[in-house]
């Protein structure tokens, strides 16, 4: 079953940029595993490939903010309430992690760099103020979508892109971005969907912008000299509509609508377990 945890957390001193990256966040979602199962963790550390859980970046809680900030020049102070997500794909992962989640002590501390974070509450359901949190088994996501939707939105909300071969691209095509969904879908569901359905997708309307993330530990960001490019994650953001196109069987739009929902919990293409590739579905413009 896919849960979509946001952990409302406060920070107890500032916290400077160059602890705010995928990897250091990464880390401490490993350390909350070992917490309750060292072995786990080490799985998960030792585990590059598919890995079942996504995370995003941190973020301030700022009610004039929407979208999600992905990147940081200026610490954040100590004492500003922020916000988490953790995506698990999986049953068997949140069933180890159950513990972690009931038994929750809000004067434990949490190391992110220097930095003691407290883990004041944590949302796993739908929320009118927090649209990252929810869960829904895979069985309820396949029945509850729709098998006439032809178009579907999907924003893409920190930069996202796609391995393919020895180098990355970042446009979002039907088949990349669909292609990644119904690989982790496959993985952790029981209904697998056939990849033939990618043929259907194509997208017909977009708003999109490139983005660089840099790693602000690099030294180049310091000295003024060209950014190394192993110290930095290219990718899009903005929002893609998708048209199923053709003579499409009325369960073939029922799987591809699922897996537009599942992008909330799965994230699309590389690092989503460091923040990258964050999606949510969109109502589509009438």
């Amino acid at each position: 079953m896919p849960h979509s945890l946001v952990l409302n957390l406060l920070p107890q001193s500032p916290i400077p940029p160059g602890f705010l990256t995928g990897r250091h966040l990464h880390s401490l979602f490993l350390s909350l595993v070992s917490s309750v199962d060292r072995s786990l963790g080490d799985e998960l550390h030792k585990n590059q490939a598919n890995k079942a859980f996504a995370l995003s970046p941190l973020q301030r809680i700022e009610r004039r903010r929407s979208s999600v900030r992905y990147q940081y020049r200026k610490p954040i102070p100590g004492g500003t309430p922020c916000w988490w997500r953790i995506a698990l794909l999986d049953d068997a992962l949140f069933g180890n992690l159950q513990q972690l989640w009931l038994n929750l002590n809000p004067n434990q501390a949490w190391h992110l760099g220097p930095a003691d974070l407290q883990i004041t509450s944590i949302l796993g359901t739908a929320q009118s103020t927090q649209p990252w949190a929810n869960f829904c088994n895979y069985a309820q996501l396949y029945e509850q979508a729709s098998e006439t939707e032809r178009k579907l939105t999907l924003q893409f909300c920190t930069p996202t892109a796609f391995r393919q071969r020895k180098y990355d691209t970042t446009f979002p095509t039907g088949n990349l971005a669909f292609g990644s969904l119904i690989r982790r879908w496959n993985q952790h569901s029981d209904l697998e969907f056939p990849r033939e359905l990618l043929e259907a997708i194509f997208p017909s309307a977009y708003e999109l912008k490139t983005e660089i993330v840099r790693d602000p530990r690099s030294q180049f960001e310091h000295t003024g000299a060209k950014t190394d490019p192993r110290n930095q994650f290219v990718g899009c953001i903005g929002q893609v509509t998708f048209q199923i196109l053709g003579n499409v069987e009325p369960v073939t739009l029922k799987q591809i609508n699922a897996l537009a929902d599942y992008a909330l919990y799965a994230g699309i293409g590389r690092k989503t377990t460091m923040g990258m590739g964050m999606v949510r579905r969109l109502p589509c413009k009438t």
